[in-house]
């Protein structure tokens, strides 16, 4: 049994030492679908975002689920703070897409949508989120 457990631990070992898989490149892409409107998801998935831009990585978060809340005018006074990450967000270079089902599920009209934030049909996200070498998160 020694043997066998060492065997196998031997070849994962060897395995992972040579597979890149896991680790991200200097320039690789990152893609944060952030679901929810809990205050705290949302300032740790749009912070780390941030300084994952600073670092040179391009960062699309995706708006799905819930997580459309954070960019509705009607809920401006409720997600004040959240709104004000996103903006800084997109002004340091980061892209906000827009689950297009998710505001059509919770009756957002687009008119009610921050500027700073793309309604996204999904070949924008699918085009962000399948780009080559692309490391994806969840909140």
């Amino acid at each position: 049994m020694k043997i066998l457990t060492a065997l196998v631990l031997g070849i994962v070992l060897s395995v992972s030492a040579f597979s890149t898989a896991a680790f991200a490149g200097d320039k690789d892409p990152l893609f944060v679908n952030l679901t929810s409107s809990d205050a705290n998801r949302a300032f740790v998935a749009l912070t780390f975002g941030r300084h994952q831009l600073e670092k040179g990585h391009p960062v699309t978060v995706y708006l799905s689920d819930h997580g459309v809340f954070l960019a509705s005018k009607k809920y401006s006074r409720k997600y004040a703070h959240e709104q004000k990450l996103i903006k800084d967000f997109v002004s340091h270079g980061g892209v906000v897409l827009l689950c297009d089902m998710c505001i059509h599920k919770f009756v957002i009209a687009k008119s009610q949508l921050i500027p700073e934030v793309k309604d996204s049909r999904h070949d924008e996200a699918s085009k962000a989120l399948f780009a080559d070498h692309t490391k994806t998160l969840s909140w």
